[in-house]
């Protein structure tokens, strides 16, 4: 089975069972889930600033226990600063959050599903699978 980085706003797409996540099940079935820490930390903020009640962050916490957690570790820092680096030097800097998410994939060699394939575009080692349109 082979892994694969969910961004945060597919997660939420299946997680809120909008339309948009039926084209990233093929990318997603079969395959071993995994969210960033720092979509795990975009997703809880996410709960807190709307106001979810115990039943919904209930919810959110169960969905998230079926995906692995790629954490932070030394490496990953590195990969980021490499990615920020090159980024600012091309002229086209990457948020911060967007930035994590892509150096745990580069990291761990892993492919990352994103609706936003342009925030991601050029960055030296990420594979990206995105159906935006």
């Amino acid at each position: 089975m082979d892994a694969v980085l969910l961004d945060t706003d597919v997660f939420s797409f299946m997680f809120k069972r909008d339309t948009r996540a039926q084209s990233y099940l093929v990318d997603v079935v079969g395959q071993l889930p995994c969210l960033s820490f720092m979509t795990v930390a975009e997703l809880t903020r996410w709960s807190l600033q709307h106001r979810w009640g115990s039943k919904r962050k209930a919810e959110l916490q169960a969905r998230m226990v079926g995906c692995v957690v790629i954490e932070y570790d030394p490496p990953t820092a590195e990969a980021w600063a490499r990615i920020c680096v090159e980024r600012l030097r091309a002229g086209r800097p990457i948020a911060c959050g967007d930035c994590w998410i892509a150096a745990c994939a580069v990291r761990h060699d892993i492919p990352l599903v994103t609706h936003n394939a342009k925030h991601y575009a050029g960055i030296r080692g990420l594979r990206t699978i995105s159906h935006a349109k």
